[in-house]
Parts: structure tokens; C-alpha cells; sequence
């Protein structure tokens, strides 16, 4: 079983194979990794059983060493990478109708937003100076830099409170959040870059700032890109940063919409200090589906994760006491997309766990 559940970590690169192989099978095979994630994926969690087992207390230690985990996660940018590039090459050189170029755009965003901003996500809380360049390099690709300041700084120190742009409202639909969260995540990041600076006594208006650097490589980026392919058909390449700038809409939508699941309707108290209580499991959606974890490194123990942020996603741990997802989240953002349906089903979860919940305490 542990040989197999390592394993489980590499079928995050399943994806690109069905986005790759699902465009050269061309007609319906462009739609094969969206079957994949939202229909097979969640047919596999519900029929499969969930994985609560957690590693034991005096295994921690070594798996947290293993370079194994690692490296998967080192793999994926570079994987990423070129099978971005792989994406101007095809915008180029290939007539696509609208429609096709939904299907790319789409499925290439559920390769940089569904799986790389996850990967950007668990590098990007390491203090390794490769983990960090590593988590901004997928970040630039979906023009999504300032998150890495946004979500250290910002979300986790203010998580289940009002104050958190990333934290959703019982009652608030995802369209209502996505505007909030980019609008105010990114000036929260704005925000939080200056303090620093001022900290430092450095100036904001330079490159020390991170978010004028943040704003400059995406263009940088796909700005050699575009000028290369130009020079080599003589001609200006308009698709490439179309096709860049659509694919990170929803490749950073993706975020949001997991966002929005993740802290759904969760509160902290506030102490007669003023001060919010401390940040515990109870206060994020914890979810233990087994493919869907897989795929996406056990970002779905999320509970753990929010109250230990320093452990790697190998060693999460599935939360009873926290608040549980009905499903993993590829069935959950689909739910997110219909706010009557969404409602339906979680504010009667939400507030049956916090009925359960003040039981349990009393």
C-alpha cells in the first residue's frame, strides 16, 4: 500500500497526456481531460473508499525527508513548462475554431491553475531558495505571482475571519467572491509588499518590490515567446498572448473556486482582546477522497494544513473534527457554479456541523 500511494502522487501528469493526446485525436478527444477531471475523477471518489489513514507519529520525521515527494513536485514545473510552450506551438501552427480554442485554453488551465498553482501552493511554503523560485515560476505562468505574498502573509494569518479576501461568506455565491477575492487578494498583496519594504526602510516605487517584478515576468514571459514565434513566421503572433491571458483567466479562476470551497462559511471567534482566536483544523473543509487527493497532492486535507502550514503534503492528516466536504473538490467546483444547488447542500452541511459542533462542546 505505501509503494502504491506514492505512486498515487504521479497521477497529476495524467493530465497533460489527455490534453496532448486529446488534441492530436482532435473533435470530442479535446474534451478528454475535462471527462477526466470533472466526471472521472469524481465517479472514482465516490465509488473508491476515502483515505482517512494518516502516517504514523514516528514515521513523520523520515517521510518529511524523502526526496521522493520532492522531486514529483520538482518534475511537475518543468512539465508544466513545456507543455505550456507546447501550447503557443499549437496556436500557431494549427487553425483552430472557437470552440477549439475553448477546449485548449480550458484544458491548458487545468494543467497551470488545477495542478500547477497546487504545486506553486506546497513550494511556495518552503523556505529553499529553489522550492520558492520553483513555486513563482508556475505562478508567472497563470499571471498569478502576488499570491505567493497574498497567501503566506495574508490569507493565513486572517483565514476564517472577515478580514481575509480568500475566506467566503455563508450565502456569498462564487461570482460574488471571485470579484472580491482577485480585487482585494491582490491589493492585500500590494499591501503587505509595502510593509515590508517600509520595514526595511526601502523604497516601494523599486525592484525590490516584488509586485512590480510579479507584474513585469508574465509579460517578460510571453513576451519572448511571442516575439520568437513572429521572427520566425515574419509576422506579428497575436494568438500566443491571447492564448496566454485566457488560459491564466481560468487557470487562476480554478484557484478561487477552491477558495471558495475550502473556507466556506468558517469563523473565527473573536477574544475580548480583539484579537481572533487561533487558527485551528475546525476552521477549513477538510476532505479525504483518494484520486482526487492524489491529483492534487492532498491539498484536500486542507484543515491540516491551515493549522500546521509548515508540513509537507505527504504528511497531512485527515481531521474527523473538522467540518467534511461531501465530495472531493473536482465534484465540488462543479457544484460552486450553480449557487442554488451550491446553498442546497452546504449551508445545510454548514450549519448541521456547527450544531454538532456546540453539542459536542456543551
Amino acid at each position: 500500500m505505501k509503494g502504491v500511494k506514492k505512486l498515487g502522487f504521479y497521477s497529476a501528469f495524467i493530465l497533460p497526456v489527455l490534453l496532448i493526446m486529446g488534441f492530436y485525436l482532435g473533435g470530442a478527444g479535446l474534451s478528454l481531460i475535462h471527462i477526466f477531471v470533472f466526471i472521472l475523477v469524481p465517479l472514482m471518489d465516490y465509488f473508491i473508499q476515502k483515505d482517512q489513514e494518516n502516517v504514523p507519529s514516528n514515521a513523520i520525521a523520515q517521510k518529511t525527508k524523502e526526496r521522493f515527494y520532492k522531486l514529483v513536485t520538482f518534475a511537475w514545473v518543468y512539465v508544466q513548462v513545456g507543455v505550456l510552450v507546447w501550447g503557443f506551438y499549437v496556436v500557431v501552427n494549427y487553425s483552430l475554431s472557437f470552440s477549439e480554442w475553448i477546449w485548449l485554453s480550458t484544458g491548458m488551465a487545468l494543467v497551470t491553475g488545477g495542478v500547477g498553482i497546487t504545486v506553486a501552493h506546497e513550494l511556495g511554503h518552503k523556505t529553499g531558495k529553489l522550492e520558492q523560485f520553483y513555486a513563482k515560476v508556475l505562478l508567472m505562468t497563470v499571471c498569478y505571482m502576488h499570491f505567493i505574498i497574498e497567501h503566506n502573509r495574508g490569507h493565513h494569518v486572517r483565514v476564517a475571519t472577515p478580514d481575509d479576501p480568500a475566506t467566503s461568506r455563508k450565502g456569498e455565491t462564487f461570482y460574488a467572491f471571485w470579484w472580491r477575492s482577485v480585487k482585494d487578494g491582490y491589493l492585500s498583496a500590494i499591501g503587505l509588499e509595502k510593509a515590508r519594504l517600509n520595514r526595511k526602510q526601502k523604497p516601494a516605487w523599486s525592484l525590490d518590490n516584488q509586485m512590480i517584478l510579479f507584474a513585469i515576468l508574465p509579460l517578460l514571459f510571453v513576451g519572448v515567446f511571442t516575439i520568437g514565434f513572429s521572427l520566425v513566421h515574419s509576422k506579428i503572433i497575436w494568438e500566443i498572448p491571447i492564448f496566454f491571458i485566457v488560459q491564466s483567466f481560468f487557470g487562476f479562476s480554478l484557484l478561487e473556486l477552491v477558495n471558495y470551497i475550502e473556507h466556506y462559511g468558517m469563523e473565527r471567534k473573536r477574544l475580548p482582546n480583539g484579537r481572533y482566536e487561533k487558527v485551528t483544523p475546525l476552521h477549513s473543509w477538510n476532505a479525504s477522497h483518494t484520486v482526487s487527493n492524489f491529483l492534487l497532492f492532498q491539498l484536500q486535507r486542507h484543515s491540516d494544513h491551515h493549522a500546521f502550514a509548515y508540513k509537507p503534503y505527504q504528511v497531512l492528516e485527515h481531521r474527523e473534527e473538522s467540518p467534511q466536504l461531501p465530495q472531493g473538490y473536482s465534484a465540488m467546483i462543479i457544484l460552486a457554479l450553480f449557487p442554488p444547488l451550491w446553498f442546497m447542500v452546504m449551508d445545510r452541511k454548514l450549519d448541521k456541523w456547527k450544531t454538532d459542533a456546540l453539542s459536542s462542546i456543551n
